[in-house]
């Protein structure tokens, strides 16, 4: 079957978090099983942009307001990610090195969804699967079938996959006016508390819906920004289907970023020497264990809780570990975070920043890996953890409850606390610092999490059975 991904993001071309890894891997592990999955997303000005070869693909135009619109969609040339990825440019609109965060994202992901629209209206071929990736194109399955120039087109089957409920793209009623014509007797699908709402279109729109992991799906019914009876009355629809991660990108044994490489056979001297390289950098004690935190300094990974904890922390455990944060986001924690490197030089660091490189040396290097999410729809890191025999200290919440078995529980591996609070964090690095003193369970931690296989074969397999339900639908229908 042909499958098209539609996405805001996409690693490497551009990436702002989580979104970006998946909608890279999936659909080159779908293709290995058979299938013609590609990605098309917006052009965002970014160093593979620049860096690699791209071919036009099409050009076109479309009314939006009194405006003409004209847009050009480009190909990577040489297929260098295992599947064919497209880019959407609109001059003034996508051409812009930030993904997100601009006053007028409402205009720009609806342009972007339009043009998508555009595109696949003039295939001379069915496309089998519309496969859309958060509110920035979940707006595609109410455009296919009730704009009034794609009702050819409608036949396509979509799906939806919410990779986190808390962004939902609402808009004043206003920009109803820059969608191409539509039944406007359906203005119900696009309506949710007197906005548009494009999440919530998408999931009352499009065939199937998705979240990625199980926990997540059942967390949404009673906690997702307003949605949860919209999900209770859709849930028939609804299934949870864990993320993987890339086996290619996240290994160990070949990671280009490492210097030091290692498996689950040699992960001693391996680990042993990526923390050593890591210490060294950062002026730690190779001989204390080393926690680390890698991910955007929010609420939602409680990143507004680390200041006051991580006083608490080296109050009461004072020089019997290291602490370093890799990320950027809220700038206030941004600040508080930076001046601890002061504070407690030689124990602590935050690096504000984005960087592929150091992350990879210190999921490479560190013993812990510390998780206290509010909201974790899957989570990758941990997975990325495990891989590199990380130990993961976690929140029983999201995809962290799906992935992460606490290691006092059978053939458990990683470090589990309930509540995002002061003293279950604190409990999480007392536990780390008491493991990383019995050298044998650590070991036995390490081994079993190293043999868990959270690859994308097993979620790739799963989204063509559901592919497969829904062509199946279609070919009652017709």
């Amino acid at each position: 079957m042909e499958i098209l991904h539609v996405s805001a993001e996409c690693y490497p071309m551009a990436k702002a978090g989580g979104l970006a890894d998946v909608v890279g891997a999936l659909p080159k592990y779908q293709n290995r099983l058979g299938h013609f999955a590609k990605v098309i997303m917006p052009m965002h000005r970014t160093k593979f942009l620049y860096e690699n070869n791209w071919e036009v693909a099409h050009k076109g135009s479309f009314p939006m307001d009194d405006r003409n619109i004209e847009f050009t969609i480009i190909k990577e040339a040489t297929n260098k990610l295992g599947f064919d990825l497209y880019c959407v440019d609109i001059n003034g609109l996508l051409d812009r090195e930030k993904i997100y965060g601009h006053e007028d994202d409402a205009e720009r992901f609806l342009a972007f969804q339009i043009a998508v629209c555009e595109w696949i209206s003039k295939w001379e071929h069915r496309l089998d699967i519309l496969h859309v990736h958060d509110h920035h194109a979940a707006l595609l399955p109410f455009l296919i079938q009730h704009c009034h120039q794609y009702q050819h087109i409608s036949y396509i089957r979509t799906i939806l996959t919410i990779h986190n409920a808390q962004y939902q793209g609402w808009m004043g009623w206003h920009n109803a006016a820059l969608m191409p014509s539509w039944n406007t007797w359906q203005w119900g699908l696009l309506d949710w508390n007197k906005l548009i709402n494009p999440l919530a279109a998408g999931i009352k729109c499009a065939d199937a819906v998705t979240t990625v992991s199980p926990s997540y799906m059942k967390e949404l019914q009673h906690d997702a920004n307003g949605l949860e009876t919209l999900m209770a009355a859709e849930s028939y629809k609804c299934r949870g289907v864990l993320n993987g991660i890339d086996f290619e990108v996240w290994n160990p044994d070949t990671d280009a970023y490492l210097t030091h490489h290692f498996n689950s056979e040699t992960f001693k001297e391996g680990k042993e020497a990526n923390k050593e390289k890591l210490c060294d950098e950062f002026g730690f004690d190779k001989n204390l264990p080393l926690f680390i935190f890698i991910g955007r300094l929010v609420e939602e990974k409680s990143a507004d809780m680390f200041p006051a904890f991580l006083e608490a922390a080296f109050s009461k455990y004072g020089d019997q570990f290291s602490f370093l944060i890799l990320g950027s986001g809220d700038k206030r924690i941004e600040e508080i975070l930076s001046s601890f490197n002061y504070k407690w030089l030689g124990f602590f660091n935050a690096r504000i920043q984005y960087n592929e490189t150091l992350s990879h040396e210190m999921y490479a290097g560190a013993d812990f890996l510390f998780m206290p999410s509010r909201v974790e729809p899957c989570g990758l890191n941990q997975m990325y953890a495990m891989r590199y025999g990380t130990v993961p200290v976690v929140r029983r919440i999201g995809g962290l409850q799906d992935t992460v078995i606490d290691f006092e529980d059978e053939n458990g591996f990683g470090i589990c606390f309930q509540q995002v609070s002061i003293v279950d964090m604190l409990s999480g690095i007392d536990r780390g610092i008491q493991l990383f003193k019995d050298s044998e369970t650590l070991t036995l931690c390490r081994k079993r999490m190293m043999a868990v296989n959270n690859s994308w074969d097993n979620s790739a397999a799963e989204y063509i059975n559901i592919y497969n339900g829904l062509l199946g639908l279609q070919r009652k229908s017709v």
